[in-house]
């Protein structure tokens, strides 16, 4: 009888329809789906998928990264043929793929990029963009954007932009921060990468750094949440359907084993992501 191999899956998917990554009794999500499909093909229960990011609802993703264990005997290819056959058209597979035995979709990961998509009154707001795309009636300067999001760069406890739970740590590194204007229709880009993110992190990094470009809220006053050590009511959070997971980074096969258990030390009670 074969043993069993890690595997990795890369998935896409537009979030409209979903209520999020996580599998939830009654309601669609994306691991739901994947693990019924999995079912099918297995012709038995699938064994639980782990992924990169809890996307939460709404939220898109073109980089998720996930993985499980499953026979050693099985064909990654023949696989993906008939997940693609078989999964929702909200839903792509982009690779199917055995993977080192030291992988993990979570806690291997070293960082992972989300851009957050707007247009503002300065760009086209084009109505077929709409499920991915804040229309936002204001004219931004991601100039501004650019010149404030330095302060936020570096390990940081990031509390105030997060929701609380329980036993998760709101200590974060973030590695880049960025707002482009797109040259063919003007919508503005933001940029994200950090090794994590915790609850709501990322829309509500946007959101504030949306009301600086517009002079709601002062320089001063973004770099005071860094202190905060809790929530903060005064940070506007973003709808989920202008975000999207991009990419997950991990390092070298040699050292996925090694970071694994730096990030399982650091945030093991942790529930795994939602941005």
């Amino acid at each position: 009888m074969a043993g069993t191999r890690r595997l990795r899956i890369d998935l896409a998917y537009d979030g409209r329809d979903f209520h999020g990554w996580a599998e939830q009794p009654g309601l669609r999500s994306v691991q739901g789906e994947l693990q019924s499909a999995l079912a099918t093909i297995l012709r038995q229960p699938s064994p639980p998928v782990t992924c990169a990011g809890r996307t939460d609802a709404g939220v898109h993703a073109r980089g998720q990264v996930c993985h499980l264990d499953l026979p050693a005997d099985l064909d990654p290819a023949q696989l993906k043929h008939r997940l693609t056959r078989l999964l929702p058209k909200d839903i792509s597979v982009r690779q199917v793929a055995w993977a080192p035995p030291d992988f993990d979709a979570r806690f291997a990961a070293i960082w992972r990029r989300y851009a957050y998509r707007i247009a503002d009154g300065r760009a086209w707001a084009d109505p077929l963009l709409r499920g991915h795309v804040l229309f936002w009636p204001a004219a931004l300067s991601a100039e501004v954007i650019n010149e404030v999001a330095d302060d936020l760069l570096g390990l940081h406890d990031f509390a105030a932009f997060c929701k609380r739970r329980d036993g998760a740590t709101t200590i974060r590194t973030l590695l880049d921060l960025t707002a482009s204007r797109r040259a063919h229709d003007g919508v503005v880009e933001i940029t994200v990468r950090a090794d994590a993110f915790c609850h709501s992190m990322v829309r509500s990094l946007t959101g504030a750094l949306v009301d600086v470009a517009q002079g709601r809220r002062s320089r001063r006053w973004l770099h005071g949440l860094l202190l905060l050590a809790r929530r903060s009511s005064d940070v506007r959070v973003l709808p989920a359907h202008g975000l999207t997971l991009e990419q997950v980074g991990y390092p070298p096969s040699s050292e996925l084993a090694i970071r694994s258990r730096q990030a399982r030390a650091r945030r093991e009670r942790a529930p795994g992501g939602g941005v």
